[in-house]
């Protein structure tokens, strides 16, 4: 008879008998499994800063077994005690945190000690951080010029979407998936298009579409109108205010709908500019074509540029995540 692999049993306590067969003085390991493999060097990232000559983490794919990802695989692949200070799973909150345990996936995982999540809608909510954009410019352009403040920019943005995105909570709330669902709501605050010259046209044509949504929503559900004050107070007691609503817009959605159309534009301005210095700088026609050379090979792909940013960790939600992975460590501490 063919023996099934041990490590498809692999759980906190199996974890916690192999540290303790290790040499004394062996750092005790803590297996974290994560979604998918963009999210390894996040994770690996925030680990790093705790890691020491007592303890280290193996973060992994939640599947040993087969190619499965995700959410689920993550959280419910192991089931009972499976979870513990020697195993966890690290996950994006998507709404689960938001939602405050009105669903089974969202219960869980703010309940447990040992599911640590992004307390943001997802890992790329953090590389959209509006105030490290300036430095995905640079990284990609290699020209520090600031043609658009995109930190007040988004604070106006956020602003703007906040009405909306409070009912669209509510709805998930209310179980009610039909009336804005998520990709709905995802349409509706993208920027349908950008001027650089003249950003303010996008956020007013923004503002008329949520208008009108708020409209319609008011018109369809009004048993939820007058419980909206209220959850506008708990999410702000939650770390969700007026000007950081874009940290918890879906991920994929806030990227290709909002931040790429505002970096494309602001980036070929940026490389135009540049090379309109070269050409004016350069002495004659081989040294230009040289230096233009030089320039184009040592930029980087925006979208590139975006996937790499780490100058998150200044966002008090990231502060919110390290503190929970103290938590853990003193846990095991315990």
């Amino acid at each position: 008879m063919k023996h099934k692999p041990l490590t498809k049993y692999l759980n906190s306590d199996f974890v916690a008998a192999a540290n303790a067969l290790r040499p004394k003085k062996a750092r005790h390991r803590i297996v974290a499994y994560v979604e998918s493999y963009e999210d390894i060097s996040f994770w690996r990232a925030l680990f790093d800063e705790f890691e020491n000559e007592k303890v280290h983490f193996e973060v992994m794919l939640p599947a040993r077994t087969s190619l499965s990802k995700g959410k689920k695989q993550a959280m419910m692949n192991m089931l009972g005690s499976a979870f513990g200070s020697n195993m966890i799973a690290c996950v994006d909150s998507d709404y689960d945190y938001l939602l405050q345990g009105a669903t089974d996936t969202s219960r869980r995982m703010i309940e447990s000690p040992y599911i640590l999540h992004t307390y943001a809608y997802a890992i790329e909510n953090y590389q959209c951080y509006a105030e490290s954009l300036h430095q995905v410019c640079v990284h990609s352009t290699l020209n520090d010029t600031k043609l658009l403040d995109i930190a007040e920019f988004m604070k106006m943005y956020s602003r703007i979407c906040f009405p909306l995105f409070l009912w669209s909570i509510m709805l998930y709330r209310a179980h009610d998936l039909s009336t804005m669902p998520l990709l709905k709501f995802s349409e509706i605050v993208r920027l349908t298009s950008f001027n650089l010259g003249h950003p303010e046209q996008s956020l007013r044509q923004l503002n008329q579409r949520v208008k009108h949504n708020l409209s319609i929503l008011s018109r369809r559900r009004p048993d939820l109108r007058g419980k909206l004050d209220s959850l506008k107070a708990e999410l702000l007691k939650l770390g969700v205010t007026e000007d950081t609503t874009y940290l918890y817009i879906q991920g994929h959605h806030l990227v290709n709908g909002v931040i790429m159309r505002i970096l494309n534009p602001l980036c070929r301005s940026l490389r135009h500019a540049r090379e309109e210095e070269i050409q004016r700088l350069a002495y004659h026609r081989v040294q230009y074509t040289n230096e233009l050379s030089a320039y184009r090979n040592s930029q980087c792909d925006v979208a590139l540029a975006l996937r790499r940013n780490t100058n998150y960790k200044d966002c008090p939600l990231y502060e919110k995540l390290r503190a929970d992975v103290r938590r853990l460590l003193e846990n095991i501490k315990k």
